[in-house]
């Protein structure tokens, strides 16, 4: 590895990872008591036991591969050997290192088979006694196996044989997952000297940095090394969960959400990071971003882009409409519009919080907010979203009362793709490989196990198939479906759920035991209990013995929250598969294209015959849906979603025949508490009198509808056509309208 990137922080590629720090590796040694020896002490130490081989002829091509390469370096300017090794241009040679020392014994055709192996034993005998640590440029390209192996043995075998013991109590047997951490291992080793107990954080994120550069594989991407280092305690408790982790964005602070957006106002953009701190502590990460994109990307860099040199929030009139025109809109990179916004209201209501909130803390800190009071632009008619909240109610019924119907098709469906899938692996494994089998009318071909997992070709299409990730992929979108049908969470709790949220509570008045489901908080920061019914308790407990695999308990994993772009701590989560030599979180990514698959194996379709598509929040909607309408009571509801009652009710959709038949059940209800004397048939003079009542209200109002108080525009013509009653009392025309009653046609 170069200098310079030994010298340089790691960090993550905007600046910090997850955790904010930046981790940096040692920097190598610049001399140290091997490389300082001279000629005769080193061969001297190489030459015999432990380095030396007990076979002769191996014994005699190290010597004189060793006499060889010291005689060359020391024609090389510099101290010491590693100096020497640096300056003659070696190691950043890589492979073609070796052409170096023979360029005046090479012969036409190169060096010499018999010459190649003298200095290949020369140098691996530098390499073990520490005499030259070369960079990782020039150990990745020159990787014998058998020396990594001799390294073990020479540089540090204690430190070696403990990780053997913790990988072998921890499960893991994988010779192949062991050779490629223990070779991570040997390779900082070599590099930086000192033992495994030296290593570092930055020292492990260089390594994986230079094995990006200059090998490519899928041993790479989920080094056991630095697992093993952390689980025995080489690296700090507060390292990163995974290496990985440093690289994934973290939470940034408010100036650097601010100068995301390149605000050219000093003052404007220093106003802008003291309100983004202030409300920091009232907003989730989320929030943060969306608030700063709409304060400093859809307000305030757009003003500047076309009001360039503004430095004050008092906009004039002129100004703020033609903002609110382009707000109507989406633009690209280049300012051309490309279609309108979804929601600009929303992000009208941010700007007016924004100037409310100055005037509103200029009371209270007139100093420091007082000078940014201003009238605010946007009225509290504009940004109101009741309008959007109706059709958004609308749409979300209308999607709700199109899947709960089709909800039985996809619970099946999800339960068949899991058995056949399953049935699909188990006759793989009882075939040998390269062997026909059938499972479901298909007739399979097995491949060679890689990595594994077990591969197949189908016999009638020629397409390879990995069967070992299609029972996992059936397994976790049956294990999805079943549990947020079940319980009504969301996605980012049901990724959280790990195997202590189960509870058992004792009822005070039976003592039954009830087994209860503790849902983390996440969007509203409370938790929640649920009650486990037998049918999710049958579902949890599938996934627990997966995940067990046999073991004792369940593999601790840490979690990536994207939204909130932190590492919850190891925990035992239940929607969690190996990944290499590792267990990993399931992401919600991951669990929606699982779902998505599933969705399209069932071939349902919405009215306009597409493919119907699901979201893990649609199970939400149809669990309020569909307890309301199983008569478990609105509050109830509100307490197992973790809402208010009028959140529930606008998750829930009402169907007509519902409102009728809870209508009918209410008034039965009333009924029944009523005296019953009171639902006796009436008498006829009973009737007569209610008649009566209305037939005079009739006689007051008018038959023409107009509304009471108000004169009639017929100027009483409606009373006057009954006949006799011109220019006669309110007595008599009550008696003219009894007898107009008799003699009415029926």
């Amino acid at each position: 590895m170069t200098a310079v990137l030994q010298r340089k922080a790691v960090t993550a590629p905007d600046g910090a990872g997850a955790s904010g720090v930046e981790y940096q590796p040692r920097t190598p040694a610049a001399t140290w008591q091997q490389t300082e020896q001279r000629r005769e002490a080193v061969c001297e130490r190489l030459l015999a036991p432990p380095f030396q081989s007990a076979n002769r002829q191996v014994r005699g091509i190290n010597q004189r591969g060793l006499t060889a390469l010291l005689e060359w370096l020391e024609r090389q300017p510099g101290d010491t050997w590693q100096d020497r090794w640096l300056a003659s241009g070696a190691d950043t040679a890589g492979r073609d290192w070796i052409n170096l020392p023979t360029q005046h014994r090479a012969g036409p055709d190169g060096v010499a088979p018999r010459m190649r192996a003298e200095l290949l034993g020369g140098v691996r005998l530098l390499l073990l006694g520490q005499v030259i640590r070369p960079g990782y440029r020039w150990l990745l390209r020159y990787r014998p196996t058998y020396l990594l192996d001799e390294a073990r043995r020479h540089l540090d075998p204690a430190g070696f044989a403990r990780l053997w013991t913790h990988c072998q109590a921890t499960g893991r047997r994988n010779p192949d997952d062991h050779r490629n951490a223990f070779n991570r291992i040997t390779w900082i080793l070599l590099n930086k000297g000192g033992q495994i107990r030296d290593i570092t954080v930055g020292d492990c994120i260089e390594l994986d940095t230079a094995l990006c550069e200059h090998q490519r594989g899928r041993d790479n991407r989920r080094p056991l090394s630095y697992t093993l280092l952390r689980e025995i305690g080489v690296l700090p408790p507060d390292s990163p969960p995974k290496l990985h982790a440093v690289r994934m964005p973290g939470q940034r602070s408010a100036a650097e959400l601010v100068d995301k957006y390149g605000i050219q106002s000093p003052s404007i953009r220093g106003l802008l990071i003291d309100y983004l701190s202030e409300r920091a502590a009232d907003l989730d990460n989320t929030s943060s971003i969306h608030v700063a994109n709409a304060l400093c990307g859809l307000f305030w860099r757009d003003l500047e882009r076309h009001h360039p040199g503004i430095d004050s929030l008092h906009l004039d009139p002129q100004v703020a409409v033609a903002w609110k025109e382009r707000l109507r809109l989406v633009h690209d990179k280049h300012g051309r519009p490309i279609g309108k916004r979804g929601s600009p209201r929303s992000q009208l209501l941010i700007v007016r919080a924004f100037y409310l909130d100055l005037a509103r803390w200029a009371a209270e800190e007139p100093s420091r907010w007082g000078p940014w009071v201003a009238p605010c632009p946007i009225k509290a008619a504009e940004c109101s979203l009741l309008k959007e909240n109706k059709q958004r109610k609308a749409a979300m019924d209308q999607r709700t009362r199109a899947r709960l119907p089709v909800l039985p098709t996809l619970v099946r469906t999800a339960e068949t793709e899991r058995d056949a899938a399953r049935a699909r692996l188990q006759a793989a494994l009882r075939a040998a490989p390269g062997e026909i089998f059938q499972t479901s009318g298909v007739s399979l071909r097995r491949l060679p196990t890689q990595a594994g997992r077990i591969f197949a070709t189908d016999v009638a299409t020629g397409a390879r198939r990995d069967l070992t990730f299609e029972e996992e992929r059936s397994f976790w979108a049956w294990a999805t479906v079943e549990v947020l049908r079940h319980t009504g969470i969301r996605i980012e709790e049901l990724v959280e759920l790990t195997h202590h949220s189960f509870v058992a509570y004792t009822l005070p008045t039976t003592g039954e035991v009830v087994p209860m489901l503790q849902v983390a908080p996440s969007k509203t920061d409370s938790e929640r209990l649920l009650l486990v019914s037998p049918e999710l308790g049958e579902v949890l407990a599938a996934i627990i013995h997966r995940v067990r695999g046999g073991r004792e308990l369940l593999p601790l994993v840490s979690a990536y929250d994207i939204h909130e772009r932190v590492w919850g701590p190891p925990m035992p989560h239940l929607f969690q598969r190996p990944r290499g030599p590792e267990h990993s979180a399931i992401s919600r990514g991951t669990l929606r294209r699982y779902l998505s698959h599933a969705l399209a194996v069932s071939g349902l379709t919405d009215a306009a015959n597409q493919p119907l598509a699901f979201t893990p929040h649609d199970f939400r909607r149809l669990f309020a849906t569909d307890a309301l309408r199983s008569g478990l009571p609105p509050h109830i509801a509100a307490k197992i979603l973790g809402h208010s009652i009028s959140t529930t009710m606008g998750y829930a959709a009402i169907y007509p025949e519902d409102v009728i038949a809870h209508h009918r059940a209410f008034i039965a209800r009333r009924r029944a508490l009523r005296p019953g004397d009171e639902y006796r048939d009436l008498t006829p003079e009973e009737w007569d009198q209610f008649l009566h009542h209305f037939e005079l209200r009739k006689v007051a109002l008018g038959v023409c509808t107009r509304d009471f108080g108000t004169p009639c525009v017929h100027e009483h013509s409606c009373l006057t056509e009954l006949p006799g009653v011109r220019g006669r009392s309110t007595a008599d025309l009550v008696v003219a309208v009894r007898d107009w009653r008799a003699v009415r046609p029926r």
